[in-house]
């Protein structure tokens, strides 16, 4: 790949716009350009998208085996209107499913299992907070807090200053870890949870900001997706989430191609030209528009020589290590009934599992009768300094057989009501998971598609580590992104 480009070479394939990632950023970025630049002709491909591997959804992983189904990477998704529409669009609207939106969340909190209050009334009776926390939280959402600092303030600082300690110790941490497998000290409160952080500053407080949300009319969801999700639910399709990868590389047919990995960017006038390692061989693809649907860190890589100061940016962007654990038990030794959303695990506990979904509780055919499966994560942005302090190893560090036994220990402890071995259904690490959001994220951002624009006029990045990380916010950003090319191819 060291050679210079031959432009006159007759077989080099030639594209409006190369995506590279066939994550669901880069599929749903490649589906909306093809069909928008469908029937314009040309002698290029319209569009080209490639991806390393030899399958397509990049964290999105569902796994099946004796009865269970279950999920590597993300396990469910908000029902936002654009990402149902999608859903639709590609022939699966009958094979959406829903959570109950009352199922309760748990924490587990000095020994026992406690509901996160959903209400004003829970949160009175709620055990979890003490009197002068819940007072203190409650002083804080009429607003009653402290001015802004005047500088960014991490999740901790924000939600400290709004609602207090307690608070943010027993709801706010694990429900950082359990979102971002972050750590309150290191992310931004502004990046990290922007519709939270910015009802202060439009509406004067939180409980005011809240009150208009609810006030304001919902989008309204595709006709085919009947009846519409109500506020809450959790969404999943009925044979994992696999499908929605799937289902739009079938649609894509012949301008997806798996097992092509990016090795090089270069520039020859107003082209790009991505070299790939190829099944056949290396392949040069020329275009005038290049996509990074990447992980940051592979997106740096390919920018190093063209643009360093954004490949820079993009490689000083943190992904800590999660592992997902997958164990089922007969339904005999869990409560009964075993009735949940799951349970999240602050770090003061000293338990190493960040927390565990029931699986099986939110979805169909995710367990034979008579049994419940759980996914449990481990590792995130606080697990090293917790393996310093107790003296272990690091997540990384251990087996998945060690990881499966940690996991079991700390099920045993917290949910099972007696002995019993797991039914081992498998594991994944992901050596670099979730991308984190920390102190100075949105500006460095801003300056990183500055340095695009500007330096390399006509790359683009679309994934995860920009402005969200949840399923509707990457169908969100790569239909913006295919309108915006659009009107430029």
């Amino acid at each position: 790949m060291e050679a210079a480009v031959d432009l006159a070479t007759p077989e080099l394939l030639r594209a409006e716009v190369v995506v590279i990632g066939a994550g669901i950023s880069g599929l749903t970025l490649a589906w909306r350009l093809q069909q928008g630049l469908s029937g314009r002709g040309g002698s290029a491909q319209a569009v080209l998208l490639a991806e390393a591997s030899s399958r397509v959804g990049g964290c999105i992983s569902t796994q099946s085996k004796d009865g269970y189904r279950w999920e590597e990477g993300p396990n469910s998704f908000t029902p936002t209107p654009a990402l149902l529409n999608l859903i639709a669009e590609v022939g699966l609207a009958d094979q959406l499913v829903l959570a109950d939106a009352k199922l309760p969340r748990y924490i587990y909190w000095e020994g026992e299992l406690l509901p996160v209050p959903l209400s004003p009334t829970a949160a009175l009776g709620s055990r979890l907070l003490s009197v002068g926390g819940k007072l203190r939280a409650l002083q804080g959402l009429l607003g009653f807090v402290p001015p802004p600092p005047g500088q960014e303030e991490t999740v901790r600082q924000f939600f400290r200053r709004q609602l207090g300690s307690e608070v943010v110790e027993r709801l706010v941490e694990p429900f950082t870890s359990g979102v971002y497998a972050g750590d309150p000290d290191q992310l931004s409160a502004v990046a990290a949870f922007p519709r939270v952080a910015g009802l202060e500053e439009r509406y004067g407080s939180l409980f005011a900001g809240a009150l208009q949300a609810l006030r304001q009319r919902p989008q309204p969801f595709p006709a085919a997706i009947h009846p519409p999700p109500k506020r809450g639910q959790l969404g999943n399709l009925r044979q994992g989430l696999q499908q929605l990868p799937e289902a739009l590389a079938q649609k894509l047919g012949d301008s997806l191609r798996l097992g092509w990995r990016a090795v090089q960017l270069k520039r020859e006038g107003e082209l790009y030209w991505v070299g790939f390692a190829t099944p056949e061989g290396s392949r040069w693809v020329a275009a005038r528009q290049v996509v990074l649907a990447l992980p940051a860190y592979e997106a740096a890589v390919l920018l190093q020589e063209l643009n360093p100061q954004a490949s820079q940016l993009l490689a000083g962007i943190p992904y800590p290590p999660v592992a997902v654990v997958a164990l089922a038990y007969p339904q005999a030794v869990l409560p009964q009934p075993l009735r949940g959303f799951g349970h999240l695990i602050p770090r003061s506990q000293g338990l190493r599992t960040l927390g565990t979904i029931w699986a099986s509780c939110l979805f169909p055919e995710r367990a034979p009768q008579g049994y419940h499966s759980f996914l449990s994560f481990l590792g995130g942005a606080t697990d090293a300094a917790l393996a310093r302090r107790q003296g272990i190893p690091s997540i990384t560090a251990l087996s998945p057989e060690e990881r499966a036994q940690i996991v079991h220990a700390e099920l045993s402890q917290v949910l099972l009501t007696r002995r019993a071995e797991p039914i081992y259904l498998g594991e994944r690490l992901w050596p670099r998971a979730i991308p984190q959001y920390t102190l100075g994220h949105r500006q460095r951002m801003a300056q990183l598609q500055a340095h695009l624009a500007s330096q390399t006029p006509g790359i683009w990045v679309c994934a995860n580590y920009l402005d969200g990380v949840a399923l509707g916010d990457c169908v969100r950003r790569a239909e913006a992104l295919a309108q915006q090319l659009l009107s430029q191819v």
